[in-house]
């Protein structure tokens, strides 16, 4: 039997667990989650800015929000797994330094390549300090109601910290200029770098060696198909470059399973695909991150470029997004022992999907109050039912020295999901805008100036309001596909969840008998 670590030298300052402790100790865990997770949208608010700055096309400027996120979503794995080996704190202080670096390089970003190089790095910073995080609420909240809560605070940050990102991005391009929206992380990371070996402690190292081989075949497998999508919606499906690298991926990451499967110890555990409802868990997650990566990239595009919004003022205009989020994982978490997180689920991707088939029916015509807000509202309130939830249930009947590798692939899943399906959105939406082009040229040629010919003769942009017309036919085209992710969630809700009267006694703390 392993009897209980004792504190290393360094952690005998840290204060013990209980009372404010505990309180400042989720405080550092949820500043640390709120600053990766915020990262992933407060640079969605300065993409037509970074476009034109660094000249992006519309479909390769996802690649400012996929070399983020692929990085994270492929190494998560690595990163909960070397938490667990080499002591959580020591690793998560690491993280959140090696973010800070990246953030300086990305904000100091000369050229594209400079920029997308800089966003990989963030993503290997945020894919070591994230899943971390998760695990030190696992550890260092008791079961039951304590850590309901904890999970709560902790859902809510990951859930709502994409709109707080675009508010923010909002004030710091309105205020400063794009560049700051990478800056800003720098003096955040420092305090929270400095803040843990205060407030937490250093965990028990568990043997174990790492999966290089499955972190590299993962994320460049997963690089490529979302690499695939990208270049079918810019050149076709049967471009050759497009086939080519859905071809590797399939090759790769089949090598990557096998490796998997033969690996004593995987960076990825198969087994905990065995449990019905953990397995549930990741499909649910990858269809919603699907979802809302989708709708927070082409709503700012949106609201910029139809609605004429300045970054400021699209940041407000999702800042309710961050107070129903928050309502809804309060509603989740406190309603969970009585009632088990399904019903949850299944409401929670209900509403998500009403909220983004609502979205459809923006057009060049629309306003803020009248076809956005209130299908934000229902996305929101649904996704914030969803992430306590996702997040409780991924973790429950997980072992102590298997909870860095749980919270890894949920965290994986999430940003993986996010980026696939960014994607395929991305893929719809150049097809759709492509096809609405086709009819918008003659009718703008009809109309044009010669000045406004010879524009678009060198350019081959279109002016508004053709430009518009375009962007709304592929924006609406996008929120069908991302209305079928949540539906194909809350349908696994339905089909693969099942909660346990154990399960229940384990989200109330104590034995509540059958229900």
């Amino acid at each position: 039997m392993t009897s209980s670590p004792q504190p290393a030298p360094s952690a005998q300052a840290t204060k013990e667990p209980g009372g404010g402790g505990n309180a400042m100790a989720l405080l550092v865990i949820a500043s640390c989650q709120l600053m990766v997770v915020l990262d992933i949208t407060i640079v969605n608010i300065a993409l037509p800015h970074i476009q034109r700055s660094l000249e992006f096309s519309t479909t390769s400027l996802s690649w400012v929000v996929n070399a983020y996120t692929l990085t994270f979503g492929g190494l998560l794995l690595l990163g909960g797994r070397t938490g667990d080996i080499l002591g959580r704190r020591r690793v998560f202080i690491f993280g959140v330094l090696l973010f800070v670096l990246a953030s300086l390089l990305g904000g100091l970003a000369q050229n594209a390549g400079q920029l997308l190089a800089a966003r990989a790095l963030q993503g290997v910073g945020g894919a070591i300090a994230s899943p971390t995080a998760l695990s030190l609420v696992s550890t260092t909240f008791r079961e039951g109601p304590e850590r309901n809560r904890a999970f709560g605070v902790f859902a809510a940050v990951s859930a709502g910290g994409g709109a707080i990102g675009l508010l923010a991005g909002g004030v710091l391009v309105e205020w400063l200029n794009w560049r700051w929206v990478l800056f800003v992380n720098v003096p955040i990371g420092l305090l929270i770098a400095l803040a843990t070996p205060r407030w937490i402690r250093e965990s028990e190292r568990h043997p174990g060696h790492f999966d290089i081989v499955g972190a590299l075949t993962s994320t460049a497998g997963m690089v490529l198909l979302v690499y695939g999508f990208i270049r079918a919606a810019q050149d076709g499906w049967r471009d050759g470059l497009t086939v080519a690298s859905f071809a590797a991926a399939v090759v790769i990451l089949t090598v990557f399973i096998l490796i998997e499967r033969q690996s004593r110890q995987p960076i990825t555990p198969l087994h905990m695909f065995a449990d019905r409802n953990r397995a549930g868990t990741y499909g649910m997650m990858l269809s919603l991150a699907a979802a809302i990566f989708g709708m927070f990239f082409f709503l700012t595009l949106f609201t910029q470029n139809v609605l004429d919004f300045s970054p400021l003022q699209t940041g407000l205009a999702f800042l309710p997004v961050s107070v129903v989020i928050a309502i809804g994982a309060g509603l989740a978490s406190r309603f969970l022992p009585r009632y088990g997180p399904k019903p949850f689920m299944v409401v929670g991707g209900i509403l998500a999907a009403t909220g983004l088939a609502w979205l459809t029916l923006t057009d060049v015509h629309s306003t803020y109050a009248g076809s956005v807000l209130g299908p934000i509202l229902v996305f929101s309130l649904g996704m914030g039912m969803e992430f306590v939830s996702l997040t409780l249930m991924a973790l429950s009947n997980v072992p102590t020295h298997e909870t860095g590798a749980a919270s890894g692939l949920l965290n994986a899943t999430q940003q993986v999901g996010g980026s696939l399906g960014l994607s395929i959105l991305v893929t719809v939406f150049g097809t759709a805008s492509r096809n609405e082009a086709d009819e918008q040229v003659p009718r703008f040629l009809e109309q044009a100036t010669p000045a406004e010919r010879a524009r678009f003769e060198r350019t081959g942009d279109l002016p508004p309001p053709w430009a518009d017309e375009v962007l709304s036919s592929g924006v609406s085209a996008a929120f069908i596909m991302a209305a079928i992710f949540a539906v194909l969630a809350a349908l696994i809700a339905v089909v693969v969840i099942q909660v346990r009267p154990s399960d229940l006694e384990r989200l109330g703390g104590k034995g509540l008998g059958p229900v």
